[in-house]
């Protein structure tokens, strides 16, 4: 459990942008010496210079696609023969895409799952040993999502990948106790990042007015990158294993885990609303792509 963080080493996926890019700026104001990587270079430039700017060390950064593990691993390998292990490792990078069974392709569901379950696993597998090895104790947070908790419409592919990393988590919640490491799952509902704009809805024409009026409601009741990252770093305090960012998500999964039926009575009427949300009447239905 790690509550100050001035010269702690912390490892960060997603840096580049949105929830990652936040964390990495809190982190880089609480003096933590930083470890980043996004696929995105240009913006993960900008965060390592922000961070920097903010009195910051990055003695490490890199431009990759966490779901190559050889790419990860040789990260891992080169960060930890100059620098020593990490005491926090965040995987916070992730993408996502909607789309009911028929819409979505072999690539959005291989997609999901090499990037937002196999990813974390690569860094899991790489950063973790070294941290256990060091016996310093320290933590893991994994950013999965509402849709980790409950089941949301057109969310399958999605949501198989952060229902995995939840399940990944909780175990690993109880095999690193011993070494002192602590393990916190992160169940963002709305949150106004890039992805909101860059999500992919297999089958729906996004620029329909009727669709934008919906995304420009999400927007709307989404809470900030920044928000999220305070959250993250009291969770991580705490030692908290699910980490709320907004009070309703936290309700939501209390309703699920004890009114089922009413439940399941809700989210069959959710799903008529969000299909009808999605596929308005007069828009043009796109193949999958």
């Amino acid at each position: 459990m790690v509550d100050n963080y001035a010269g702690k080493r912390v490892f960060i996926t997603g840096a580049a942008s949105g929830i990652g890019r936040a964390t990495a700026l809190r982190l880089a104001r609480a003096g933590a010496e930083l470890y980043l990587t996004d696929v995105n270079a240009d913006g993960l430039v900008q965060t390592v210079a922000d961070a920097r700017a903010l009195g910051a060390d990055v003695p490490q950064h890199r431009a990759l696609d966490i779901a190559d593990y050889h790419e990860v691993a040789h990260f891992a390998a080169d960060i930890h023969t100059r620098h020593g292990a990490m005491d926090v490792v965040m995987n916070i990078a992730g993408i996502s895409a909607w789309g009911t069974v028929e819409q979505l392709t072999h690539q959005h569901w291989r997609s999901m799952i090499d990037v937002n379950l196999m990813g974390p696993i690569h860094v899991i597998e790489t950063f973790l040993p070294p941290m256990m090895a060091a016996g310093r104790g320290g933590h893991l947070v994994n950013v999965s999502s509402a849709a980790g908790l409950v089941a949301l419409p057109w969310h399958a592919a999605y949501s198989a990948s952060k229902f995995g990393l939840r399940g990944l988590s909780e175990v690993l919640r109880f095999d690193l106790a011993r070494h002192r490491i602590g393990v916190s799952v992160v169940v963002p509902g709305a949150v106004n990042t890039p992805l909101v704009d860059t999500v992919h809805i297999a089958g729906v024409d996004r620029e329909h007015p009727k669709v934008q009026r919906w995304v420009r409601l999400f927007s709307g009741h989404a809470v900030t990158a920044e928000t999220v990252a305070d959250k993250i770093l009291a969770g991580i305090a705490k030692n908290r294993y699910l980490i709320y960012t907004s009070p309703d998500i936290r309700a939501f999964y209390a309703f699920k885990r004890l009114a089922w039926w009413p439940y399941s009575v809700a989210m069959t009427r959710v799903n008529v609303f969000f299909t009808r949300a999605l596929r308005p009447r007069g828009a043009n239905f796109l193949p999958p792509t």
